[in-house]
């Protein structure tokens, strides 16, 4: 299932990727009400906390709505007429690994880490695909990170290796930008991570079991239509079931936690310092990878 969120009158509203266009959840149930105190889930928070009953129900109602759909159907959109929001809007944690990328690590002359290296952003960093992204006025160095995000399903306390994919949810994709200058200020990276919009989230949550291994996925990043980042998953130092237990051994995750997984090799500050060119105005970033379809924004210059 891919699911996703768009605005409408300033609200976010759930929608479910289909074949015949998104389907606008609230709309058709207005048009297809349940009986018998049938429920189905209004927002992706409500889909991610209700686990698999609420994921059974709402595939139910959507193929109950595709069978009842006409021409003129008021509640299958245009998804390129819609406005998206991050395909998780309000995450309760937003965990990030850094380094976890062997050729990343090696481009920066960083030492591959022994143990993932944790850091976190905040959920003013969150916007949806197509999302026009501010160039902060406080920095002249941002970079683009194509990254795969995890996103947890049960809550996972001291869970094993082995037992840790069955606590997620589903996955999708993030532009972890990083102004470098703010960044490496100090040693403590959260700065340079915490810009207003520096993460765009999405386009779609999909769910775990449409992705199967979720370190094999081809990953991929493009600034206007130039390929810079170009990898697969299999490249991580900390593959996804490490990390969800690692860090399950020092907190409570929650349903709605994203973990951001680590960039590849190619971003911006991996070049030689004479061939840095950072992200400038009206540049256009794409993330690309696997089964989870394309986030692209623009970068501008901040008013």
């Amino acid at each position: 299932m891919k699911l996703l969120t768009f605005i409408n009158n300033g609200e976010y509203q759930l929608g479910v990727k289909t074949e015949k266009g998104i389907l606008d959840v609230a709309n058709a149930l207005l048009d297809i009400p349940m009986h018998n105190g049938e429920s189905v889930p209004l927002t992706v928070h409500e889909v991610i906390n209700g686990g698999e009953a609420a994921v059974t129900a709402l595939a139910q109602f959507t193929a109950q709505a595709l069978e009842k759909s006409g021409d003129d159907c008021s509640y299958l959109l245009d998804e390129a007429k819609l406005t998206l929001g991050p395909c998780v809007t309000h995450p309760n944690k937003i965990i990030c690994v850094g380094l976890n990328y062997r050729k990343h690590a090696e481009e920066t002359n960083a030492a591959i880490p022994q143990y993932p290296i944790l850091f976190n952003k905040f959920n003013n960093t969150l916007t949806g695909h197509g999302d026009d992204i501010p160039l902060p006025k406080v920095t002249t160095k941002v970079d683009y990170e194509a990254e795969l995000v995890i996103v947890i399903g049960k809550t996972a306390k001291y869970v094993t290796k082995e037992d840790a994919l069955s606590h997620v949810f589903g996955y999708c994709s993030v532009n972890d930008l990083s102004a470098r200058d703010l960044q490496l200020r100090t040693q403590q990276w959260l700065l340079g991570k915490s810009c207003d919009k520096f993460s765009p989230l999405g386009p779609y949550l999909v769910s775990a079991n449409e992705i199967g291994n979720p370190n094999d996925l081809d990953i991929k990043c493009t600034v206007n239509g130039q390929v810079r980042q170009h990898s697969n998953t299999s490249d991580m130092i900390f593959p996804c079931d490490e990390i969800v237990s690692y860090i399950s051994q020092h907190m409570t995750l929650v349903p709605g936690d994203i973990i951001l997984t680590g960039t590849p090799e190619g971003v911006v500050l991996g070049y030689p310092e004479d061939k840095q060119v950072y992200l400038m105005d009206g540049d256009i970033v794409t993330i690309e990878i696997e089964k989870l379809g394309k986030l692209t924004n623009r970068l501008v210059s901040e008013v």
